[in-house]
């Protein structure tokens, strides 16, 4: 929405279709807000509006304590957007800037520091820093209000350099100290050994059903795994991560707009990243309203569309794992995770093994020349990766089909823009055409 009184419509509403997209600030409280705050509706001349959260704190306004803005889902603008933008906020996400620094961040985008900057200020109301640092304190906010951990091993677990700026940002973005801030969770602090609780926020309608459908169906034994009977099941996997590694849990049951999930950790610094890679598997970011606007246009998707509300296109939560799967299927998978997996140091149930990394299958005749390409880098697949780039280099490999590097951009790269057969290459359903072809594929 680029029109400000249509954005205020939004607010006066309380659309939480647009929760995520914008973010509204009010003068005379110095609050901000997601656009569904059940808060009295604030007077036209007092509200502003920005695009991002970051923009709303780096203008001095804190988080409204009522809707917790944020905790939103994330705009569906980034999955789309394949520019610098797009890219450098996906990035961002899986908290590149944490680990490397503005200058990492550019380095991954082929950019130098101050034209990344430039342009995000332009279009975010907010640099690099400022967007890792609102994302630092939402990671700090949920261990302080989930976990019985000292303030200090949160302040370094969700990437801050000190104590003092950890106290700092804490306090002008929540306006009460770490300590206050944990006491507002009033003993839902999970201690021990159970993991890390979440609330994975979506926007709209979420067919779980078939999301949960195909994750069993994919399945994976020893690094994945679906347990429970169907409405009620639960999602099991290890993830390799850049600290360390960890098992995560998703519900199929929902009692409100999100998933439930519980990670376990064996380094605290991971959980945005873990995070992310959970939004990009169960595709939380996705705006059903939109995809359902264009494809329910269709006469021939229409009946598909009204049936399944809110059907994702689900990604990967280990991208190049999930390439390597497309090219040597399941049974082989399996027997490579047997052979060249990486033991869990604490196997749990029927989760014991990471699935290989790509040094470990050059010499595989099917994968290895993809894996090589891994390796070396000549192939990207993290969130920032220039998505045509990406499909033209796989292409070049051996064994890799146009359908297998389609599939792999659809779901590894989360493009939610990709036909992979000729049944979803419709130029009227875009930018939605992974989306078409899930509704083809339950047809």
């Amino acid at each position: 929405m680029t029109d400000e009184d249509s954005r205020y419509e939004a607010v006066a509403s309380r659309d939480a279709r647009f929760d995520g997209v914008f973010f509204f600030a009010v003068a005379t409280t110095g609050i901000y807000c997601r656009p569904s705050c059940p808060a009295v509706t604030p007077k036209r001349q007092n509200v502003t509006f920005f695009p991002t959260a970051a923009a709303a704190q780096r203008h001095g306004f804190r988080a409204c304590r009522r809707c917790r803005p944020d905790a939103v889902p994330g705009s569906a603008a980034w999955n789309v957007r394949a520019d610098v933008v797009g890219r450098a906020m996906r990035m961002i996400g899986d908290g590149v800037v944490d680990r490397e620094g503005v200058p990492g961040l550019a380095g991954r985008l082929g950019y130098s520091a101050r034209q990344v900057q430039r342009q995000l200020n332009a279009e975010l109301g907010a640099g690099p820093v400022a967007l890792a640092r609102a994302q630092r304190a939402h990671t700090a906010r949920v261990l302080l209000q989930t976990t019985g951990l000292p303030v200090t091993e949160i302040a370094f677990a969700s990437g801050f350099a000190s104590v003092r700026q950890f106290n700092d940002t804490i306090r002008q973005i929540y306006a009460r100290t770490p300590s206050g801030l944990r006491a507002e969770s009033r003993g839902r602090a999970a201690r021990g050994t159970g993991g890390i609780p979440l609330r994975l926020a979506h926007r709209g309608p979420y067919a779980a059903r078939e999301v949960f459908d195909l994750l069993a169906a994919e399945a994976v034994d020893r690094i994945e795994e679906v347990v429970g009977a169907p409405g009620a099941r639960t999602y099991r996997r290890t993830l390799r991560l850049p600290h360390g590694s960890a098992i995560a849990a998703v519900g199929e049951r929902s009692s409100g707009p999100w998933l439930e999930a519980r990670i376990h950790l064996t380094d605290l610094r991971d959980l945005t990243t873990a995070v992310q890679r959970l939004r990009r598997l169960f595709d939380l970011d996705a705006d059903p309203y939109a995809v359902a606007e264009r494809l329910g246009a269709d006469p021939g998707l229409a009946p598909l569309v009204a049936a399944r509300p809110g059907l994702r296109s689900p990604g990967a939560a280990e991208p190049e794992e999930y390439a390597v799967r497309t090219l040597v299927g399941p049974a082989e998978a399996r027997r490579l995770v047997a052979l060249y997996g990486t033991a869990l140091p604490a196997p749990c149930g029927g989760l014991t093994h990471l699935f290989p990394r790509p040094r470990d299958l050059l010499g595989h005749p099917v994968a290895g020349p993809l894996a090589a390409a891994l390796a070396d880098g000549s192939v990207r697949l993290d969130p920032g990766a220039d998505r045509d780039g990406t499909e033209r280099a796989l292409r070049t490999l051996p064994g890799v089909t146009a359908r297998d590097a389609a599939l792999i951009r659809m779901r590894a790269l989360g493009d939610p823009d990709v036909a992979p057969d000729e049944r979803a290459d419709r130029p009227g359903w875009r930018p939605w055409r992974s989306y078409a072809h899930r509704y083809l594929g339950m047809a």
